[in-house]
């Protein structure tokens, strides 16, 4: 297999399942996720578990045969450049017309089967999340393939996210910007050792958040 060696693991693996560290000019490791910055490269598993273990077990020095600064909290820096690739390409969707939220719009969307995928607040009301995932299943039935659903981010940041405000629920429309918004959550989910339907599941129940 042509891949990279995981730093934890010894694992030889592809490059979607890693993720690219560097030393920066202050010595300091830093990720790279879009694997453009120049300098030799650590390669460690797409997961936080493999990034904090790095850290904890200082790999990356010996990876960098070198000693480096490895902040403390990189599987957190890490994380947070995670949700803000997906809050990006949130919004980008949006633009592009490949995105709608509100409760009633989107239970439209999941029904008729033209939603792609699912976004939900974590910190969404129980009962507004059976009701929308009623939906998205019965849209499932109805079309014959999946519709992923992701709790990832909180409400407040999917509204920063799209500009508007208490942004509950979004569904993901066809085209490339809604593609590359579940590529994007798909990485988040991955990340933190969740699949897209335990990201929902999960994590029902949690405090009542008015709609938009």
């Amino acid at each position: 297999m042509n891949g990279r060696t995981c730093i934890v693991t010894r694992q030889s693996l592809e490059a979607a399942d890693l993720i690219r560290f560097v030393r920066d000019p202050d010595n300091r490791v830093v990720p790279d996720l879009a694997r453009r910055l120049p300098g030799r490269g650590a390669h460690v598993s797409f997961s936080r578990e493999a990034v904090e273990t790095a850290v904890k077990r200082r790999l990356f020095a010996r990876a960098f045969r070198s000693e480096v600064e490895t902040p403390a909290d990189l599987g957190a820096m890490v994380d947070r450049l995670l949700v803000r690739q997906v809050a990006g390409s949130l919004g980008l969707a949006r633009k592009a017309g490949q995105l709608v939220t509100g409760a009633a719009k989107v239970e439209a969307a999941m029904r008729s089967g033209r939603a792609l995928g699912l976004v939900q607040a974590c910190d969404a009301a129980e009962d507004g999340l059976r009701k929308i995932d009623a939906a998205r299943r019965a849209g499932e039935r109805g079309t014959g393939r999946p519709i992923p659903g992701f709790r990832l981010l909180g409400a407040d940041e999917i509204s920063l996210a799209l500009g508007g405000w208490n942004v509950i629920h979004a569904a993901i429309l066809a085209g490339d910007a809604g593609s590359a918004v579940l590529k994007r959550l798909e990485a988040l989910a991955k990340y933190r050792g969740e699949s897209p339907m335990e990201a929902i599941e999960g994590a029902a129940g949690g405090d009542s958040t008015a709609e938009e």
